[in-house]
């Protein structure tokens, strides 16, 4: 899906299309006005090509875009402010995470963000704006990049309390030594998901030093002072947030395995037991069990029943034996 907003003072206009409806999005673009133009699930090299070659853009753009450049952030090229990101949101409908990821480019009245999933983030801002909860009408485009970046760092914290929620719920079962292996998975498989949302910190730590140290012509300095003062609080306080997760799900792995491997010893102690407990009778019924034609009692009637009485009696004393050192 492609979608075009454009907008200045007393203009807003939106403009939806498919995703091969490259060039009727183009031609609907007023350079006069801010632009932000969104390309959701846009795998189309050519059409890509086109949308960098009509901004002006270094033709270079178009593999670290397509292929997600893993450098993320480009210092050498001054076509653009260009950013690869990878966000961790919460899906509330099937109770996880989702990781999307994608490209923002950023120039001097125009924004293009290159969404290889769905940012459910930038749809909310959309439907905010489209309800007119935001007027951006006033705004540049380093207004908008602003709000972008300060709403998805208020989405980790929806992120980080929703594990801490989990992990409640998960250390009541640990501590109560009720969980399993499944106990532990989920705790790894959490402690995971979360490096995403570090690696992003990290990122945003970068770009804010880029912000910080560079002259970007988009960047006015009343923003560029709420992105060095609001988004680096933000930062700094969700790092906290996430090396308390982080030492917090690593004990509650520490104590799972643990017990983990206590109930594995308790079942190896058991196994241990019952078979200390059947060793005497095996080695009766092994002596019993040679062919010797002198043996004694073989002769008797009451034999076969009293040794069979002596096993049970070996069987139960050492049952109850092991019950009283509460070995049982």
């Amino acid at each position: 899906m492609l979608m075009l907003l454009t907008f200045s003072a007393n203009h807003l206009e939106f403009f939806h299309c498919n995703t091969w409806e490259v060039d009727a999005a183009l031609q609907r673009i007023d350079r006069t006005h801010n632009i932000w133009f969104r390309c959701i699930h846009l795998r189309d090299r050519t059409a890509i090509a086109r949308i960098v070659k009509y901004f002006g853009l270094d033709p270079c753009r178009v593999d670290m875009i397509f292929n997600h450049f893993p450098k993320g952030i480009d210092e050498d090229l001054e076509d653009c402010f260009f950013d690869n990101y990878e966000v961790l949101t919460r899906q509330v409908k099937y109770h996880n995470f989702e990781e999307a990821c994608g490209s923002f480019v950023v120039g001097t009245n125009f924004l293009i963000t290159f969404e290889t999933n769905e940012l459910r983030i930038l749809s909310a801002l959309i439907n905010n704006i489209k309800k007119q909860n935001i007027d951006i009408k006033n705004w540049g485009i380093d207004n908008l990049v602003y709000i972008i970046y300060n709403d998805i760092l208020n989405n980790y914290y929806t992120v980080f309390d929703h594990i801490a929620r989990e992990l409640d719920n998960l250390e009541d079962e640990v501590l109560a030594n009720s969980g399993n292996e499944s106990t532990y998975k989920k705790i790894a498989t959490m402690r995971q998901s979360t490096r995403l949302g570090r690696r992003n910190l990290q990122s945003m730590q970068s770009l804010l030093a880029i912000m910080e140290y560079q002259n970007l012509q988009w960047l006015t300095q009343p923003v560029k002072t709420l992105f060095n003062q609001e988004l680096v609080r933000h930062i700094d306080k969700l790092s906290q947030e996430y090396q308390t997760l982080r030492v917090w799900m690593s004990e509650l792995m520490e104590i799972q395995r643990d017990n983990i491997a206590s109930k594995t010893s308790e079942r190896i102690n058991r196994l241990t037991i019952l078979s200390s407990v059947f060793l005497p009778i095996t080695f009766i019924a092994g002596v019993y069990g040679m062919n010797f034609k002198y043996m004694p009692e073989l002769e008797q009637p009451w034999a076969y029943p009293a040794a069979l009485g002596v096993m049970a009696l070996i069987v139960i004393g050492s049952i109850m034996y092991a019950k009283q050192q509460r070995w049982l």
